[in-house]
């Protein structure tokens, strides 16, 4: 297990997931951390002055070099990616990630890092598995075989392979994560790479005060989904990383909505109720998807259980405050 002196390094740690899981560190008490990201510091969702705090693109193997020299433990969440209406429209970007993880775990092999994390996607699940509104909740064999989401989806399916033979050929320690769809405070919720959560508490909290009373919904609204708030996704993430589990796992809710049902939410939080625009030509991704948890539950005795209403309500929120005194969102 890691040590409070260990360092432990987080690659992508400019943005939403991995800003959360530097605090949380922080808050556990660990001392010797390292931040990482692509981005300029003014453009990090969260920065912290008492880590070490690195500017490097990762894409480069000299970068990982410097990153990740004197790591025991590595997280990369470091991606090029966003919400379908990025991914959808950015294929070539979000392939070209595949740069990233490679050369990290070639980092890794050579400083002989203790454990490395790999942060993959319910995107890397075949497309046949969901085609459905009323879809069957995804096992971890459904990726198999494979036709994962194009561009983004076979980068993060490539990768988990590459993480699993660097194990098996480099006994590099690997650890992999299939998110399904994390959101909550202090992530993108405009300019393009937001996500159905956040972008659906930015249109009603805007529709709501500016008297429109319109929002518009990317397809028909019967697209199904789960959505994990960002505190079940920290524990599921650190519980995996200090776990034996070697092969891929879900990380996700279970709690299946309707996009329209999100609406719902979200409309309830604001106390309105809205005129809803379909634009059936918008990205949207696969039909229906959902996470099965039986293999988590197994493992750690442990699933997500945030409710989505509870979630929804504190991201319209912080959404809501960030559009009050008029911040833009960082839209990486």
């Amino acid at each position: 297990m890691i040590q409070p002196n260990d360092l432990i390094v987080f690659c992508g740690a400019g943005g939403f997931i991995g800003g959360h899981l530097v605090a949380e560190y922080r808050r556990r008490g660990y001392k010797n951390l390292r931040a990482v990201d692509i981005k300029p510091f003014s453009e990090w969702h969260q920065r912290f002055p008492d880590v070490d705090n690195l500017q490097l693109d990762l894409s480069n193997y000299e970068s990982c070099l410097i990153a990740l020299a004197g790591a025991t433990w590595v997280y990369n969440h470091a991606a090029d990616m966003g919400g379908m209406g990025y991914i959808e429209t950015h294929k070539a970007n979000c392939m070209l990630s595949v740069l990233i993880n490679t050369h990290l775990l070639m980092a890794a092999k050579e400083h002989k890092v203790n454990r490395f994390f790999f942060a993959s996607s319910a995107c890397v699940y075949a497309a046949g598995k969901q085609t459905v509104t009323d879809v069957v909740a995804l096992k971890e064999a459904d990726a198999y075989p494979a036709m994962p989401e194009d561009g983004y989806g076979w980068e993060k399916l490539f990768s988990e392979r590459m993480c699993r033979h660097f194990r098996e050929d480099f006994k590099v320690d690997t650890r992999i994560v299939r998110y399904h769809n994390v959101y909550g405070p202090h992530g993108t919720w405009d300019g393009g790479r937001e996500k159905a959560p956040a972008a659906i508490c930015r249109k009603v909290f805007q529709a709501k005060h500016s008297n429109s009373h319109e929002i518009e919904i990317w397809g028909d609204g019967h697209q199904t989904r789960s959505f994990m708030y960002i505190d079940d996704c920290l524990t599921g993430t650190t519980a995996i990383m200090e776990s034996d589990i070697l092969e891929p796992i879900n990380l996700g809710s279970s709690e299946l909505v309707t996009i329209n049902q999100l609406v719902d939410i979200a409309e309830d939080i604001a106390g309105v109720k809205l005129t809803r625009k379909y634009n059936l030509d918008a990205p949207k991704g696969v039909r229906g998807r959902n996470s099965d948890n039986t293999l988590i539950l197994e493992k750690l005795n442990w699933e997500p259980s945030i409710r989505l209403r509870d979630g929804m309500e504190k991201t319209y929120q912080w959404i809501g405050d960030q559009i009050l005194r008029g911040q833009k969102s960082l839209v990486y």
